[in-house]
């Protein structure tokens, strides 16, 4: 309980002080202005070649992982390496399966749906949500539920490097962070209702112990749920690209998940082979 209640005031106090901006001071770049680029460069991503750190909780504990990806929007293509382990997944192919070489026992290349419970229970998100496009639409729910009062939820607090590289340091603050009752209608999944309200599905299952997969709800079922994706988030924003490359989400009980993107390369040309699994460099 200590813990937790120094993880709390921690998050309060960065809330009021860190991130409140100065009356008397301007901020380097207006934050609608800034969302409003970071949403736009989102939906102008043709290609992404990027390095990833990231950290997720699970069950209590902060799962670190390394992956090198490769990603092609249209039609949806991508390759990751997770040190060792090489997924492959190329929109209307494979039965909508990926193509998976788990690097380790038993040696052999395995065809997983990537919404199945074999790549769901290994993190919060599937390979749909890679890239930024899914980051962008938690932000346009955010945006919905702060309303006209936009600039007290988002706030820009100043500029900083990130791996060499000049960011805008953006914070999207959300104290009304609170669970709520909510009673799950025909047809509903934990997947669905996250996507719904722009929730995180994994923190749903998570928080409702009872609740044994995405799929485990049924109609007049309640359950709780945040009615936010987040209490904070801190990005720091790439001044060139416009894009996070470093995005850290907190919530009633301290870090809930941080992701940080190095080598990013915007828009560069991947060529076709590099979707392919006898491309020299893979191991399928």
């Amino acid at each position: 309980m200590k813990l937790k209640s120094c993880i709390l005031l921690f998050l309060f106090f960065i809330s009021v002080t860190s991130f409140t901006e100065d009356k008397n001071s301007v901020s380097v770049i207006d934050s609608k202005l800034l969302v409003d680029k970071l949403l736009l460069a989102i939906d102008n991503i043709k290609t992404l070649r990027y390095d990833l750190k990231y950290d997720e909780r699970m069950n209590g504990v902060l799962k670190h992982t390394d992956s090198k990806v490769k990603l092609q929007i249209s039609p949806r293509k991508i390759f990751v390496n997770n040190g060792g382990a090489e997924i492959l997944w190329l929109q209307g192919q494979n039965n909508g399966n990926a193509l998976v070489n788990p690097g380790t026992f038993p040696y052999v290349n395995l065809n997983l749906d990537p919404k199945g419970s074999i790549m769901r229970k290994a993190g919060h998100h599937t390979l749909n949500e890679s890239g930024f496009v899914y980051l962008g639409d938690i932000i346009k729910g955010a945006m919905k539920r702060t309303g006209d009062k936009f600039n007290k939820y988002f706030v820009v607090s100043g500029e900083e490097k990130f791996s060499g590289r000049d960011c805008y340091k953006l914070a999207i603050i959300y104290p009304e962070f609170a669970w709520e009752e909510y009673t799950v209608k025909k047809g509903e999944t934990l997947v669905t209702i996250a996507r719904k309200y722009s929730l995180s599905e994994h923190m749903i299952l998570e928080k409702n112990t009872k609740v044994s997969w995405y799929d485990d709800v049924k109609e007049g079922q309640v359950i709780q749920i945040p009615n936010g994706y987040s209490k904070l988030t801190i990005m720091l924003i790439d001044k060139e690209y416009f894009l996070p490359l470093s995005n850290k989400v907190y919530d009633d009980l301290g870090l809930y998940e941080s992701f940080e993107y190095y080598n990013l390369k915007l828009n560069e040309a991947i060529a076709p082979e590099e979707f392919t699994k006898t491309y020299k460099e893979y191991h399928f």
